[in-house]
Protein backbone atom coordinates (compact mmCIF):
# COMPACT_ATOMS: atom_id res chain seq x y z
CA UNK A 1 0.00 0.00 0.00
CA UNK A 2 1.62 3.69 -1.05
CA UNK A 3 1.36 5.91 2.02
CA UNK A 4 3.23 9.58 2.77
CA UNK A 5 3.14 10.05 6.43
CA UNK A 6 3.47 13.26 7.38
CA UNK A 7 4.49 14.93 11.02
CA UNK A 8 5.92 17.85 12.26
CA UNK A 9 2.96 20.60 12.46
CA UNK A 10 1.79 22.65 15.06
CA UNK A 11 1.71 25.87 16.39
CA UNK A 12 4.32 27.86 17.20
CA UNK A 13 4.79 31.94 17.47
CA UNK A 14 5.75 34.43 14.73
CA UNK A 15 9.57 33.95 14.21
CA UNK A 16 9.62 30.66 14.98
CA UNK A 17 10.31 27.24 13.49
CA UNK A 18 8.79 23.84 12.83
CA UNK A 19 10.17 21.29 10.59
CA UNK A 20 7.89 18.82 9.16
CA UNK A 21 8.79 15.55 7.92
CA UNK A 22 7.45 13.25 4.97
CA UNK A 23 8.10 9.51 4.41
CA UNK A 24 6.72 7.81 1.21
CA UNK A 25 6.65 3.78 1.51
CA UNK A 26 7.50 1.62 -1.31
CA UNK A 27 10.01 2.08 -3.84
CA UNK A 28 7.85 3.33 -6.57
CA UNK A 29 8.94 6.90 -5.50
CA UNK A 30 13.10 6.18 -6.43
CA UNK A 31 13.84 9.07 -8.73
CA UNK A 32 10.53 10.77 -9.03
CA UNK A 33 10.27 14.48 -6.89
CA UNK A 34 8.90 15.17 -4.09
CA UNK A 35 7.63 18.37 -2.36
CA UNK A 36 5.55 20.38 -0.18
CA UNK A 37 1.99 22.02 -1.25
CA UNK A 38 0.21 24.17 1.51
CA UNK A 39 -3.64 25.38 1.42
CA UNK A 40 -4.06 28.58 3.57
CA UNK A 41 -8.22 29.31 4.81
CA UNK A 42 -10.07 29.75 2.15
CA UNK A 43 -7.85 29.77 -0.56
CA UNK A 44 -6.08 27.16 -3.05
CA UNK A 45 -3.56 24.76 -2.43
CA UNK A 46 -0.32 26.34 -3.65
CA UNK A 47 3.30 24.92 -4.22
CA UNK A 48 6.07 26.30 -1.24
CA UNK A 49 8.92 23.81 -2.43
CA UNK A 50 9.99 20.70 -4.47
CA UNK A 51 13.40 19.05 -4.65
CA UNK A 52 14.31 16.56 -7.32
CA UNK A 53 16.06 13.09 -7.08
CA UNK A 54 19.37 14.50 -8.17
CA UNK A 55 18.74 17.28 -5.18
CA UNK A 56 17.87 20.60 -7.59
CA UNK A 57 15.16 22.64 -5.19
CA UNK A 58 12.54 25.44 -6.59
CA UNK A 59 10.95 27.88 -3.87
CA UNK A 60 7.74 29.96 -3.55
CA UNK A 61 8.74 33.18 -3.82
CA UNK A 62 7.13 34.01 -0.73
CA UNK A 63 9.22 31.28 1.48
CA UNK A 64 12.57 32.01 -0.14
CA UNK A 65 15.38 32.24 2.42
CA UNK A 66 13.17 31.44 5.39
CA UNK A 67 12.25 27.56 4.31
CA UNK A 68 14.54 25.01 3.20
CA UNK A 69 14.08 21.42 1.54
CA UNK A 70 15.99 18.36 1.62
CA UNK A 71 15.33 14.72 1.64
CA UNK A 72 16.96 11.22 1.77
CA UNK A 73 16.42 9.39 -0.95
CA UNK A 74 17.57 5.96 0.75
CA UNK A 75 14.85 6.41 2.95
CA UNK A 76 11.93 8.03 0.45
CA UNK A 77 11.97 11.16 2.90
CA UNK A 78 11.51 14.54 2.14
CA UNK A 79 11.63 17.40 4.66
CA UNK A 80 10.81 20.73 5.24
CA UNK A 81 12.92 23.14 7.56
CA UNK A 82 10.46 26.27 8.19
CA UNK A 83 12.57 29.21 10.04
CA UNK A 84 11.03 33.19 10.59
CA UNK A 85 7.14 31.80 10.18
CA UNK A 86 5.03 34.63 9.81
CA UNK A 87 1.05 34.19 10.33
CA UNK A 88 0.42 33.95 6.83
CA UNK A 89 2.05 30.67 6.82
CA UNK A 90 -0.53 29.65 8.59
CA UNK A 91 -2.31 26.51 6.10
CA UNK A 92 -2.83 22.86 5.77
CA UNK A 93 0.43 21.68 4.65
CA UNK A 94 1.05 18.35 2.62
CA UNK A 95 3.46 16.72 1.04
CA UNK A 96 4.01 15.30 -2.95
CA UNK A 97 5.48 12.80 -4.28
CA UNK A 98 5.91 11.77 -8.04
CA UNK A 99 6.40 7.94 -8.90
CA UNK A 100 7.79 7.45 -12.52
CA UNK A 101 7.19 4.16 -12.97
CA UNK A 102 3.22 4.67 -11.97
CA UNK A 103 3.17 8.25 -13.68
CA UNK A 104 1.45 9.53 -10.86
CA UNK A 105 1.53 11.71 -7.89
CA UNK A 106 0.59 11.00 -4.58
CA UNK A 107 0.03 13.12 -1.60
CA UNK A 108 0.04 13.05 2.03
CA UNK A 109 -3.11 13.74 4.39
CA UNK A 110 -1.97 17.33 5.57
CA UNK A 111 -0.49 18.70 8.31
CA UNK A 112 -1.60 21.66 10.18
CA UNK A 113 0.89 24.71 10.87
CA UNK A 114 -0.67 27.58 12.63
CA UNK A 115 1.28 30.39 12.91
CA UNK A 116 0.10 32.91 15.87
CA UNK A 117 0.95 34.64 19.16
Amino acid sequence: QVQLVESGGGLVQPGGSLRLSCAASGSIFSGGTMGWYRQPPGKQRELVAAITYSGNTNYADSVKGRFAISRVNAKNTVYLQMNNLKPEDTAVYYCNAYSPIRARMYWGQGTQVTVSS
